[in-house]
C-alpha cells in the first residue's frame, strides 16, 4: 500500500502517493474499497464526489495544499485539490469542510485536472 492511481482517458494516469504516517486509518479503509469508480463535479480548482466508503474524522483540516487528495466527511467525498476554491481566503485550497488529507499526486502537475468541469474515471491500487 504505496500509492493510488487516477485514471481517465484524456489524461492517462495520475499517481498520488498514500500519507499512511498523516492519515493511516483513512488510507486503509480507501485502500481495501479499491477500484472505485470517480464521478466528479468541479468547484473552483477542486474536483469533488461521492464514493462507497465511510470514514470517520482522523486529522482533518480545511486549508490543502494544490496535490493533496482528500477524503470529505461531509458527503462520502473523494476531492482532488489543484487550486484555489470558492472558500479559499489565500493561494491556497480551503475545503468546503474539513477532510482528511490521505495522498499527495507526485508524478503529474495537479493543474492537469484544470481542463474538467465533469471528470469520469476510476481509482486503484498501484505500486
Amino acid at each position: 500500500m504505496e500509492y493510488i492511481i487516477i485514471r481517465n482517458e484524456k489524461i492517462g494516469e495520475v499517481k498520488a502517493k498514500l500519507l499512511k504516517d498523516k492519515n493511516p486509518n483513512t488510507c486503509e479503509e480507501i485502500w481495501n474499497a479499491l477500484p472505485l469508480e470517480l464521478n466528479l463535479s468541479r468547484w473552483g480548482e477542486e474536483l469533488y464526489g461521492s464514493i462507497r466508503v465511510e470514514i470517520d474524522e482522523e486529522n482533518s483540516q480545511l486549508e490543502c495544499e494544490v496535490g493533496d487528495i482528500g477524503y470529505w466527511m461531509g458527503g462520502n467525498g473523494f476531492c482532488i485539490f489543484f487550486g484555489k476554491t470558492p472558500a479559499s481566503t489565500s493561494g491556497k485550497p480551503k475545503a468546503a469542510s474539513a477532510v482528511n488529507i490521505f495522498a499527495k499526486i507526485e508524478d503529474a502537475d495537479p493543474k492537469i485536472f484544470t481542463q474538467f468541469s465533469e471528470f469520469k474515471g476510476v481509482v486503484k491500487k498501484g505500486v
